[in-house]
């Protein structure tokens, strides 16, 4: 088990991500798509089938899509087992180039850096012939178009084994905000690509949870690809 971050240490590691990743969401916030760095509850949360396993013996192969900063990356490294490996995907390169430094200086993702991948890359660029037992996506599908969001979910039910699991997420609130504030054409944008999601999770859902505590508060499905597919 890796050691505890002191306090100090956690407080400037989160200062550093925060950092980073503010002024990065003010340079590409279409692919950023939030202001903040996923909480701790939210990333938590996002874990929980790497913790639910249906056989605890069995080592997973998981895919981080959109790892941003790494708040999430480093819940993931913490739940992961002997045998896991890991894959973080984000395209933008100030992002992916500090995930690579995480691997040797963050207590939790160093545990396990021989089993790590960063790829600067766009998740669909990656190739079809890869295979996940869990797949944790950050990619802001709010800002997407339909059909980008229909893309990306096909790409994710491609690589996703039969009875994988794949977690997603997203901030509560922001259709209606965008209802009031945003131009027309960006509020039905928004609403096609929410129309798209709807239409996956009526499909593969297996549960939702609303995380509340983080900033902004946030939704996330969890969905799982049939043993028949």
């Amino acid at each position: 088990m890796a050691a505890p971050q002191s306090p100090s240490e956690s407080i400037d590691t989160r200062l550093r991500d925060a950092g980073l990743f503010v002024r990065q969401a003010f340079r590409t916030f279409r692919a950023t798509g939030a202001v903040a760095p996923s909480g701790p509850a939210l990333a938590h949360s996002l874990t929980k089938y790497i913790d639910e396993r249906e056989d605890p013996d069995a080592p997973l192969s998981i895919m981080e899509a959109g790892a941003g900063t790494g708040p999430v990356s480093r819940a993931i490294a913490a739940h992961m087992r002997d045998g896991d490996t890991v894959d973080l995907v984000e395209s933008n390169p100030e992002f992916a180039g500090y995930l690579q430094e995480l691997l040797d200086t963050d207590p939790d993702l160093s545990r396990v850096r021989d089993r790590v991948a960063v790829h600067q890359a766009l998740v669909t660029d990656l190739g079809p012939d890869r295979r996940y037992d869990v797949i944790i996506s950050g990619l802001p599908f709010a800002n997407f178009t339909a059909e980008e969001v229909r893309e990306i979910m096909e790409y994710y039910f491609t690589v996703l084994r039969p009875g994988g699991h794949l977690s997603f997420f997203g901030y509560l609130y922001t259709k209606q905000v965008k209802a009031v504030i945003a131009p027309r054409a960006d509020y039905l944008r928004q609403a096609r690509s929410s129309w798209v999601v709807d239409e996956w999770v009526t499909r593969y859902g297996i549960g939702s949870e609303r995380i509340l505590p983080n900033i902004p508060p946030a939704w996330i499905h969890h969905l799982r690809k049939p043993l028949d597919d």
